[in-house]
């Protein structure tokens, strides 16, 4: 069995304005993500016809890298920061079954 372990989760911001925000808040945590070998998949998307609406998509190595992830200091800030700008929060946690994926980089 694949090791992948993924989650969504879907936020609803309270207006356009704090939706703008969000994304403002989302895109400074981003530049730290990118450096996180364990995160391989962390992406973004508003569903069609709901524009205050944000619904991630997140896929890393392991648990282990799950748990790393959330321990940095950029993901830190983001959780204490984002419930200003939400009404709601939906998590789904995934494990993987198969699929296909991003290939894993050589260390």
């Amino acid at each position: 069995m694949p090791s992948g372990y993924a989650l969504t989760v879907r936020f609803t911001t309270r207006d356009a304005d704090a939706a703008e925000r969000f994304d403002a808040l989302v895109e400074r945590t981003l530049e730290g993500i990118r450096n996180e070998p364990g995160t391989l998949v962390y992406v973004v998307h508003i569903p069609e016809g709901e524009p205050l609406v944000r619904v991630f998509y997140e896929l890393y190595a392991d648990r282990d890298a799950f748990e790393a992830h959330e321990a940095q200091p950029h993901t830190k800030r983001m959780l204490a920061e984002r419930e200003q700008y939400l009404v709601s929060t939906e998590v789904q946690f995934l494990n993987e079954l198969t699929g296909k994926r991003p290939a894993r980089e050589a260390t």
